[in-house]
């Protein structure tokens, strides 16, 4: 029993690689790259030169232990959906990404601002490692069910690529509307509506409000940017 739960144990390690967010794909700057539409693009590099700086500085207020000197890229891989992201490269360095099909899908300014202010919150919030810590423990504990009930090794695997992807999810919504807190305050500080901004919510397909999904529904969201807005006119914290 003691040697199969070591062997599950090492496999819930390995399974948990597969379960966190992964380094950035080979992206291309936006100064190099020429598929969207100039005008967009314009708009686009505009709005981030802008809000680059100002994320910087809230990070080096919020989070002064984390590189708070952001990157960011287009991903021009062929045929990826309306999508932004963010990661850290191997010396932990943020990393935001832009898919050229959601660029050509924001309407305005806001709505950049927002979402790039979305995505330089998670790693202000330190999001990524809090996820990883959530999808180790849930394949630990899976892995000890399958050793404790005598699993075969695939069935064991299964149980803890399942327990490693719970954990990953437990808190992901509260992440996300944490994320939209913080990205109207970073939109704000850069001059941008984050309330012009959220009307993208009104647009996207709307996750509802899934067990275990990874996002909150649209409306939620919504509420969740309009609170932030209302605190910092009252000058309550965000």
């Amino acid at each position: 029993m003691l040697h199969a739960l070591r062997m599950t144990l090492i496999l819930c390690l390995l399974a948990v690689t597969g379960c966190t967010i992964a380094t950035a794909p080979m992206l291309a700057p936006p100064a190099q790259q020429s598929a969207a539409p100039s005008s967009t693009r314009a708009d686009f590099n505009a709005v981030v030169s802008r809000m680059r700086p100002v994320a910087n500085q809230v990070c080096r207020e919020r989070s002064p232990h984390l590189d708070c000197n952001f990157l960011v890229v287009l991903d021009d891989r062929p045929n990826q959906p309306p999508n932004a992201f963010h990661t850290r490269d191997e010396n932990g360095r943020p990393v935001i990404a832009f898919s050229l099909a959601l660029i050509d899908d924001l309407r305005s300014h806001d709505e950049i601002a927002l979402i790039f202010g979305h995505e330089a919150a998670h790693h202000i919030a330190d999001h990524l490692p809090r996820i990883q810590q959530q999808a180790m423990t849930g394949a630990l504990l899976g892995g000890l069910v399958a050793a404790l009930s005598g699993a075969d090794e695939a069935t064991a695997q299964r149980i803890v690529n399942t327990s490693a992807t719970v954990g990953a999810r437990r808190y992901s919504k509260s992440f996300e509307l944490e994320a939209d807190r913080l990205g109207a305050l970073i939109a704000v500080r850069g001059g941008y509506d984050p309330l012009r901004g959220a009307q993208i919510f009104r647009r996207i397909p709307d996750p509802g409000n899934q067990f275990l999904g990874t996002h909150p529904p649209n409306a939620e969201r919504l509420r969740e940017i309009e609170r932030a807005v209302e605190n910092m006119a009252a000058g309550r914290p965000i």
